[in-house]
């Protein structure tokens, strides 16, 4: 069913590559009337899902004033504001969905595949390993120009000190304050890895360790649309979750001795949800 005219789709685009957007992130470009679309953050290529004929604006220049100027120009229009990765992470979308609400218009939010996933699976890691790590870190570097952002309370060392899973965003551009930052809580051998533009064509991984780090983000040259990973889980190995142990019973499994359990392929009546 086509969305209302009138409404406007936040979308996430997903990490870049364009058969990475959801298939109903897909379908709102297919469909929508104009689209506002972040060149610098958002590759081209995920353009082709959209429809001939529709007005785009490229907002990497715009302000926010100028995306809201656009919603208002356009009130029977069916819009697509194209946020790169999930639009629940650093995406500006609160004051996008204040004016809607101000000037009561309807919207949605469409989820997006966020970067974090993108990365570490580029990177081959799994954030969370049983029994080294359980828990995970999204943050920043505070300082400079993002200063006015940070919460007191909030802080890169301060996190580190949890010694979990660390996702770092927009902080590539200050290695050296970054690795401090890091040891005042990791160890300087705890791996860390750099990747820039998860799923574009031109994608690179670097893995180092936290006392590396700035060595090897300088030598990179790395300075924007990259994520940094730090924690012991990206160098485990020999970890085995309890999921899937024989040994452990579940709602959906009893428990069994090692080896006496063989899959069974599900028959097509029962594939589908009741």
């Amino acid at each position: 069913m086509q969305p209302a005219t009138g409404l406007i789709s936040f979308v996430g685009a997903g990490p870049g590559a364009p058969d990475l957007i959801t298939i109903r992130g897909a379908n709102r470009l297919a469909e929508a009337d104009v689209v506002i679309w972040a060149s610098s953050l958002v590759p081209a290529e995920v353009l082709q899902h959209c429809r001939d004929g529709a007005e785009v604006h490229d907002s990497a220049g715009m302000t926010l004033e100028d995306v809201l100027a656009v919603y208002a120009a356009h009130p029977d229009a069916r819009i697509v504001r194209l946020h790169s990765g999930d639009v629940s992470l650093y995406s500006a979308l609160t004051e996008q969905l204040s004016w809607c609400r101000e000037h009561h218009r309807s919207f949605e939010i469409v989820p997006g595949v966020g970067s974090l996933a993108a990365a570490a699976a580029s990177a081959e890691v799994e954030l969370t390993v049983p029994g080294v790590v359980q828990s995970v870190v999204l943050t920043r570097l505070g300082g400079g120009r993002a200063a006015a952002s940070m919460p007191p309370g909030e802080s890169v060392a301060g996190f580190a000190r949890h010694a979990t899973t660390m996702a770092i965003y927009l902080s590539a551009g200050r290695p050296g304050p970054l690795r401090q930052e890091l040891l005042a809580g990791y160890p300087p051998q705890t791996p860390a890895i750099i990747i820039a533009k998860a799923s574009w064509p031109d994608e690179i991984v670097m893995s180092t360790t936290v006392d590396g780090l700035a060595e090897a983000l300088g030598a990179s040259g790395i300075r924007t649309a990259a994520l940094v990973l730090v924690g012991p889980a990206l160098a485990s190995a020999g970890c085995r979750s309890r999921l899937y142990d024989p040994t452990y019973s579940h709602g959906c499994r009893r428990r069994s001795s090692p080896g006496s359990t063989v899959g069974r392929p599900i028959p097509p009546e029962r594939r589908k949800s009741p």
